[in-house]
């Protein structure tokens, strides 16, 4: 039974990953979509591996404002919830609750409702080791 968990649990951050990917790659093929590209690649890589990891604000970690945590970030982050946010936050969540109905894919169910809030509002955060990240 073992085996079996960690078989669906690789497929299925494969396809939340794959997800992501392809909305990263269809916002860079527009240019314009390129600060959002950047943002869908590495949120990418977190659903891969999301224990150890965790999302905060670049500003609160790195002590300075940029321009995607300032209001061109608010914006980019709007465009991006309607444009991919919200399809890849469902999938997130529906994986969440697919999760939850088994004792042992309960920490999963807790890293993708975790996934699904940043895929409503990525831009102006930075995936940091849990180690380095500010205390809230």
């Amino acid at each position: 039974m073992e085996p079996a968990r960690h078989i669906i649990k690789s497929a299925e951050a494969k396809a939340e990953s794959l997800g992501w990917v392809i909305a990263a790659v269809v916002m860079a093929i527009t240019i314009v979509g390129l600060p959002w590209a950047r943002a869908a690649f590495s949120i990418a890589a977190y659903t891969l591996l999301p224990f150890g990891y965790k999302a905060v604000p670049r500003d609160e970690y790195f002590g300075r404002e940029d321009v995607g945590t300032g209001p061109l970030g608010v914006i980019g982050n709007i465009v991006w919830l309607l444009l991919a946010g919200w399809w890849l936050a469902l999938g997130h969540l529906v994986t969440a609750i697919l999760l939850a109905l088994t004792i042992v894919g309960i920490p999963f169910a807790w890293a993708h409702l975790k996934l699904a809030g940043l895929a409503l509002w990525p831009i102006g955060k930075a995936i940091v080791p849990v180690q380095n990240a500010p205390l809230r």
